[in-house]
């Protein structure tokens, strides 16, 4: 049986500006581009929360919200450097570490360095270090597998510390609400409550054959987590998976000839970073959100494993051609690359580009 924890910091952009600046204590702090431009919001307090504030939604829908609201600009560097910090602090525990993102990693603790074979109380105790260090709350969940686990440190947000038991698994997963399972989205929550489903026990109760053809593969990944199933390992990886860069436009963009030299100066960006670390990739793929914030990507091989900068725009600007809809405005244009080599072996194994 493995010990699982997954470290989710709590508002961890805004709750960083909170400490810098004391004064923003206890208001509707969001951080992000401005709403008077085309900015999003990277991240907002729990008070901004409140007012239906997320990650992801447009500036101007969030200062209509919320117009009270502060706006902060993001400090990447000093996130990154906090970031830093709690890495430091993960790896003080286990050299499992699976790093999801600045402020969300799982950590397999089975084995350890402090040789602590109670992971509620490796968990309490990372949360006491981040604080102490960084002085910052977080949230840990602790389970036997990856689903699990995650699902545990949402359940008493912020500053929570919640346990999923074999003994309790099962009447958690079947209260819990079909839309807060991990990996169902709006979309599939919607589908799954005109078939019946809207919690856990529903899920439960359908046949695997039954959700593989209203769903497909992912059919199988439902059947099993509302099981408390989750095979997948705690990844410990210093090299990236993938690269990529975008670029938010200003003005939304309609010509396709302004859209292709967007594009190339993006490849460029790429390709530099690309030959700066010695990487080459075997995979390309674009991203296009339109102006009405729907988002596609597209993705393929190339014929070789490369950096070249042609290379790479020759590929990208034919997937852009091939799957843009000249009919629409263009809000963001993204390339990136996969399947990385770094000078060694290449992996065989195929990425997902995660933009």
């Amino acid at each position: 049986m493995r010990k699982i924890i997954h470290v989710d910091m709590d508002a961890y952009f805004a709750a960083i500006e909170i400490r810098e600046d004391p004064s923003l204590k206890g208001k509707c702090v969001i951080v992000g581009g401005s709403p008077n431009g085309r900015g999003v919001v990277s991240t907002c307090s729990y008070e901004a929360r409140k007012y239906g504030v997320h990650s992801g939604m447009s500036s101007r829908q969030a200062w209509q919200l919320c117009p009270q609201g502060i706006f902060v600009s993001s400090n990447f560097g000093l996130y990154r450097q906090v970031s830093n910090q709690i890495r430091e602090i993960f790896r003080s525990y286990t050299d499992q570490v699976e790093t999801l993102s600045l402020d969300e990693a799982y950590l397999d603790v089975t084995e350890n360095k402090m040789d602590i074979s109670d992971a509620i109380q490796i968990a309490g105790r990372i949360k006491h270090d981040i604080l102490q260090t960084t002085r910052l709350t977080c949230s840990a969940g602790v389970s036997f597998n990856k689903f699990l686990a995650k699902l545990a440190s949402e359940m008493e947000k912020p500053d929570g510390l919640c346990q999923i038991t074999v003994q309790n698994a099962q009447e958690i997963l079947f209260a819990l609400p079909i839309e807060k399972f991990h990996g169902i989205g709006k979309v599939t929550a919607t589908r799954m409550k005109k078939l019946g489903i809207h919690n856990g026990e529903d899920l439960y109760n359908k046949e695997l054959t039954e959700l593989v053809r209203h769903f497909g593969k992912t059919g199988h990944y439902f059947h099993q987590v509302v099981r408390g199933i989750d095979n997948r390992e705690v990844i410990s990886e210093t090299d990236p998976k993938s690269l990529s860069c975008e670029r938010t436009f200003r003005t939304d963009l309609f010509s396709i000839d302004e859209i292709v030299e967007y594009l190339h100066a993006l490849v460029e960006r790429l390709s530099t970073r690309m030959e700066a670390r010695n990487i080459q990739a075997q995979n390309i793929g674009i991203k296009i959100k339109y102006d009405n914030f729907q988002c596609i990507t597209r993705s393929c091989a190339l014929a070789e494993p490369s950096s070249n900068a042609d290379l790479l725009f020759e590929t990208a600007q034919r997937l852009l051609v091939e799957n843009w809809d000249e009919n629409r405005k263009i809000r963001l244009l993204g390339v990136g690359v996969d399947r990385l080599d770094f000078g060694s072996s290449l992996n065989e194994e195929q990425l997902e580009i995660p933009f």
